[in-house]
């Protein structure tokens, strides 16, 4: 006999054909409203491949709060079911394809980086960037990857983060909501400045203060001589010159 605290209702996982089926129907639907889908597309085994990507999917599964729930998301990104995702600032909404016709509906918002946060993270990546060329490109070392992955860094912590489902799992991180945050770090290995957007960082001003404030600090000790630095009178004695 039914009991009401024992009672549970199991959902049966649709298969890989039933999923992308449903997936086929809701972008066909959605185009005809005049809506256009930007699915998350996994090329090949791994879900990320450039140092965003991973970098991102690593920063997410290292934290505890997470690691037992987000691997769930693993399999519904592989395979194409997160069928639109737009990543704006602060925030990301997605669409999801479930056992349901209709897609479920996933917000995830990230807290803004303070101003006082943006300056010292600058200041440290002009401290540890020896390349300025790679920073003029917009492109980021790995010797950066600390900046942005440690404590305080770039990449946010869990306090955050906060996300939304319309699918009725009880869970505040759902299968659906892991899938959308793989799908971000998957996006990021196409435009990895959609990362500073998220977090509602103006990427060229970003840029321009961390390479000036590099510069301020090299000019600041061009008057420093150092033991492998020579004046004329070395020159001379070495070479002969006057």
């Amino acid at each position: 006999m039914a009991r009401y605290w024992t009672t549970q209702t199991y959902y049966a996982q649709p298969d890989l054909e039933t999923l992308k089926r449903k997936a086929e129907s809701s972008a066909a639907k959605a185009k005809k409203k005049g809506i256009v889908y930007e699915p998350v597309i996994i090329e090949g085994r791994n879900i990320a491949n450039t140092w965003w990507g991973i970098s991102w999917c690593e920063n997410l599964e290292r934290y505890a709060d997470y690691e037992n729930r987000i691997d769930r998301g693993k399999r519904y990104v592989r395979n194409g079911s997160v069928i639109d995702l737009q990543i704006e600032e602060g925030k990301v909404t997605a669409r999801v394809q479930g056992r349901r016709p209709v897609p479920y509906r996933i917000t995830v918002k990230i807290s803004r980086l303070s101003e006082a946060k943006i300056d010292a993270i600058m200041e440290r990546c002009g401290k540890r960037l020896e390349n300025i060329e790679m920073l003029l490109e917009g492109k980021f070392p790995d010797e950066m990857k600390e900046v942005f992955m440690e404590k305080g860094g770039l990449f946010p912590a869990p306090n955050e983060i906060n996300f939304d489902c319309s699918c009725p799992d009880w869970a505040s991180m759902c299968k659906h909501v892991a899938a959308v945050l793989y799908g971000i770090g998957a996006r990021f290995d196409k435009n990895p400045l959609l990362f500073f957007q998220l977090r509602g960082i103006d990427v060229e001003r970003f840029v321009d203060v961390t390479i000036q404030n590099r510069v301020e600090d090299m000019l600041a000790n061009v008057e420093n001589k150092t033991s492998r630095m020579m004046d004329d009178v070395d020159l001379t004695k070495i070479f002969g010159v006057l």
